[in-house]
């Protein structure tokens, strides 16, 4: 009957270390966790009281982070030293300890028994380890009925202890993802503040820059003519920066809407290539569609937007592509989408780079070293406008052979903003 006895006691035991790991991956206070395992030490090694003591980097000193529950209060103030401490002694030297008699051993500190009313006769104390490092103890003091602590206690108490060191590193990595998170929320919150006070502050004076301008070319004489154009050149670009930065600020704000009305996909494409023959000119660049004779490839969209997103890509492809390139805009239906596909021969993007060219401020090129202008907003602004619909946009590139920039958009408004909700929830 002993040995029954005996053998149910240890199921017991089994069966309230299932119940605190279930505790354990059930919530993350880490309070009420370290509480409860202090709580079940008391009981399974038999013990009057049993505390968790950390270790504190700034004190190096160990402090009480779970206490008895029927003594709480008392602890609040009380720092147990390194040197001169049986929870010292475990945490150095990493092994376990047991003290039958806590009256002869000059390990025990007696600071904690004169400060508490209390006397401690027997102590069992394990370390509480994280990646072979130590950062704590769990003790259990004074075995009931005069016994001794055994190996069942032992072993018991370590399982414990390995318990609590589990819940201590969750709540430091969980305390510091909050910490990071926060952090990046502070400092998205200051770039978002940034972008939206300067593509306002910006307007006044070009406007000002531009109207000024205006009038120089009616008045100047024609020997000016070459200073007047950089001017203008200069406060264009500028411009053409500001308003990328407010579509930004408009989309962290939730001002940009989608106005959807019926239009040629065909003929917006069109339009684009118009508006930048003459840059390609300039830089000698055969710049061609490719366009269906049949069907005009009509979607239930926003067309400035679309515009927006395909002529940030165009100027992409003729910015990085050299005198003599080609750059290539083709058109085409593919299922219930409409497909438009940018290719150019220019420079090309290094793999490494590929998953990040959508990226805000993102450069291909080295800062110091690149030659080809912009602030890497226009690639990201061209995939929000895109996936503001609910299509996709991607890029295929060799570098040194040129890259080919596509997007999707669906044909009609219903399948478009459910696609939409699908991206908002990514």
């Amino acid at each position: 009957m002993a040995q029954e006895s005996a053998s149910l006691t240890r199921m017991e035991r089994l069966q309230r270390l299932l119940e605190i790991s279930k505790v354990i991956s059930s919530t993350l206070d880490l309070q009420r966790l370290l509480q409860t395992i202090v709580d079940l030490a008391t009981e399974v090694t038999h013990s009057e009281a049993a505390s968790i003591l950390l270790y504190d980097s700034n004190i190096q000193q160990l402090k009480f982070a779970a206490t008895p529950s029927f003594q709480e209060d008392g602890f609040d103030h009380l720092i147990v030293p390194i040197k001169f401490s049986t929870a010292g002694w475990v945490f150095t030297n990493r092994r376990p300890v047991v003290i039958h008699e806590a009256a002869d051993d000059p390990r025990v500190y007696r600071e904690v028994d004169r400060a508490l009313n209390f006397q401690t006769r027997s102590i069992l104390a394990v370390p509480m380890m994280i990646k072979n490092e130590p950062i704590g103890v769990i003790e259990a003091v004074n075995k009931l009925n005069q016994g001794h602590y055994t190996e069942d206690d032992l072993e018991f108490l370590e399982t414990l202890a390995a318990q609590a060191a589990i819940c201590i590193e969750n709540a430091r990595l969980l305390r510091n993802l909050q910490i990071a998170n926060a952090e990046f929320k502070r400092l998205d919150r200051m770039k978002s503040d940034f972008i939206a006070i300067t593509s306002h502050e910006l307007r006044t004076p070009l406007g000002l820059i531009l109207g000024h301008v205006t009038y120089l070319k009616e008045i100047a004489s024609p020997e000016y003519d070459e200073q007047v154009e950089a001017i203008t050149r200069s406060a264009m670009r500028l411009k053409s920066i500001i308003e990328d930065l407010s579509a930004i600020a408009h989309k962290e704000r939730g001002d940009s809407r989608i106005h959807r009305t019926e239009f040629s996909m065909s003929d917006l494409v069109r339009e684009a290539v118009n508006r930048f023959s003459i840059d390609a000119s300039e830089k000698q660049i055969d710049l061609k569609t490719q366009i269906p004779r049949k069907g005009s490839l009509k979607v239930e969209a926003d067309q400035e937007k679309l515009d927006t997103a395909l002529s940030h890509i165009l100027r992409n492809a003729l910015n990085f592509t050299d005198p003599g390139g080609k750059v290539r805009v083709e058109v085409t239906r593919v299922a219930d989408h409409v497909r438009v596909i940018v290719s150019d021969t220019g420079i090309g993007i290094p793999c490494d780079d590929l998953p990040h060219v959508f990226d805000r401020f993102f450069q291909v090129e080295a800062h110091l070293t690149r030659k080809h202008g912009g602030m890497g907003l226009g690639l990201s602004i061209a995939k929000e406008m895109v996936e503001m619909h609910g299509g996709q946009i991607w890029c295929e590139s060799d570098e040194g052979s040129g890259s080919t920039f596509s997007f999707d958009i669906p044909v009609e408004a219903k399948q478009a903003e459910a696609a939409a909700k699908v991206f908002k929830m990514d």
